[in-house]
């Protein structure tokens, strides 16, 4: 069962802050002369303890940073499963909480950004790729070899017949330099494709275990589905384990 966490956050802080309100400008006022009942002193209590600390977590979780575990192997080396991450709201707009309904322009996302979006068929599960192709790119995806507008990108070491079982590999994606793994000897999934105007093609760094804009149901990300990019890990822990206390820190390239 999924969950609206910013939709239950948000109607907690409108009520609590309703409840504060009326309280200020009605209640005391009216209830000035007389006794009030003790459901409504609790209540009151509670509406002014909590707003406060709501509001302020809604304020950051919506525009400034939101926290992520990474749930798989998609995008390693680059991130493990088990991290937990910090994804920089605005640096693809504010948006309201919500609705997603974008109200301040701020920047447009890179070649080479690690970017959360939603999935579009399904805008409650959270993706996390990184972005290679931008509106009117062609993209061509050939032997583990990127290309993007004609011009292919620098592959070290390259991947020969006995690169398989996991190994990794430099790619240097315009003046962005990042790790991929690679595991099959021939890619999953070759191609070419056109990236339409307002959309973005996403890939993940572990190019043969990814489900990206290569497939379906993910495709070519729209702007409106993008949350923001993902800059820090802040804690790895994976099941039961220790946490991993190297990883705390690192920044996300």
């Amino acid at each position: 069962m999924s969950f609206n966490l910013a939709l239950i956050l948000t109607v907690l802080t409108a009520v609590t802050g309703v409840v504060v309100a009326i309280n200020k400008f009605v209640w005391q006022r009216a209830d000035r002369w007389r006794e009030t009942s003790q459901a409504r002193q609790t209540l009151v209590e509670y509406s002014q303890s909590f707003f406060p600390v709501l509001l302020f977590v809604l304020i950051i979780r919506s525009f400034v940073f939101e926290p992520f575990r990474i749930p798989s192997g998609s995008m390693e080396p680059t991130l493990l499963q088990g991290d937990f991450i910090f994804v920089k709201k605005f640096s693809y707009g504010l948006r309201l909480p919500v609705t997603e309904t974008k109200v301040i322009e701020t920047g447009s996302p890179r070649r080479g950004d690690v970017v959360v979006f939603r999935l579009p068929s399904n805008p409650s599960i959270n993706y996390i790729k990184r972005v290679v192709g931008l509106p009117g790119d062609v993209i061509q995806y050939d032997r583990h070899r990127l290309t993007v507008n004609g011009q292919l990108m620098q592959l070290e070491p390259p991947v020969t017949a006995s690169s398989g079982n996991g190994s990794t590999h430099y790619e240097q994606l315009f003046d962005r330099r990042h790790q991929i793994k690679v595991i099959l000897p021939e890619s999953r999934r070759n191609g070419v494709y056109t990236v339409p105007e307002g959309h973005y093609f996403m890939m993940g760094d572990n190019r043969d275990n990814s489900t990206d804009s290569r497939f379906l149901p993910v495709d070519v990300i729209a702007e409106q589905f993008l949350v923001g990019e993902a800059v820090l890990v802040w804690m790895h822990m994976d099941g039961l384990d220790w946490p991993d206390w190297a990883r705390i820190g690192t920044k996300i390239k």
